[in-house]
């Protein structure tokens, strides 16, 4: 399981978005949550971080790897 810190997050539309792109990432297996509130994604798989916060970067949203 990997937590993502989403930045930028104002909607549900955005939450749709994140979801979408974060599902796409070779090695996601389901994402689990994404929240505006929290300001957070969580997905199951072995993708790169690398990869996962790209995804979510070219959707315009801020994304860092929370350890």
């Amino acid at each position: 399981m990997t937590k993502l810190k989403i930045k930028g997050m104002t909607c549900g539309h955005c939450e749709q978005a994140v979801a979408k792109a974060l599902a796409q990432v070779a090695g996601v297996s389901r994402v689990i949550e994404v929240s505006r509130e929290r300001e957070e994604a969580v997905v199951e798989g072995d993708a790169q971080s690398e990869a996962l916060i790209a995804a979510v970067e070219e959707e315009g949203y801020g994304a860092e790897i929370v350890r």
